[in-house]
């Protein structure tokens, strides 16, 4: 099973990323693994440009088509999610999120942008086909402080991500691996009759 874990923040030392790599690491904890992606990942032009042919996005694309869920940070900036987080989207498929389990992320300055997942990023996420999103964590910039390397999380955010990760990681342990059916475990397991 594959999570993957989108980076919308150009900083790799960002508190959206801290979280980012927190819920990774949570993951791994339950015997989970993720793979990273971010801004860094596809090069800038590609970014400015929308280079929906280029090899970079073609890679994106195909990363975001083999997951079965993704974990989606950004910081938050003029009540908004993030512009580059905004430009990796653009190079994904129209339905792209169909199917996949997604998890939303963000940062910001204060409690006023806490609606901006709801109101900016999850109709991004549903116009890419997303219909299981996640209950979204925000964390104000001072409950995330990133400092030399160390990271503290403030014990309600880290409380609210253990839960929304969790959840995540249970909804990946039980999806079906494949559109198929396998009539002698339903039979045995009374899910289905003759």
């Amino acid at each position: 099973m594959t999570i993957l874990t989108l980076a919308g923040s150009p900083s790799q030392n960002s508190r959206s990323s801290a979280l980012l790599r927190y819920a990774a690491e949570r993951l791994a904890a339950r015997g989970l693994t993720s793979d990273e992606l971010g801004l860094r990942d596809v090069p800038a032009v590609d970014l400015i440009e929308g280079n929906y042919g280029g090899s970079a996005a073609s890679a994106l694309r195909k990363r975001v088509n083999a997951a079965q869920a993704l974990l989606i940070s950004t910081p938050v900036y003029k009540a908004s999610f993030a512009g580059g987080l905004k430009a990796i989207l653009d190079l994904l498929d129209e339905k792209a999120l169909a199917d996949k389990i997604v998890l939303p992320i963000a940062t910001g300055g204060s409690t006023a942008h806490l609606l901006a997942l709801e109101y900016s990023l999850k109709p991004v996420l549903s116009a890419l086909g997303a219909r299981h999103i996640l209950a979204g964590v925000y964390a104000t910039d001072r409950q995330v402080t990133v400092q030399q390397g160390h990271v503290a999380i403030d014990d309600d955010v880290r409380e609210r991500l253990d839960t929304a990760v969790d959840r995540l990681a249970k909804h990946v342990s039980t999806a079906p691996l494949s559109q198929g059916y396998d009539l002698g475990y339903l039979a045995l397991n009374a899910r289905f009759s003759v």
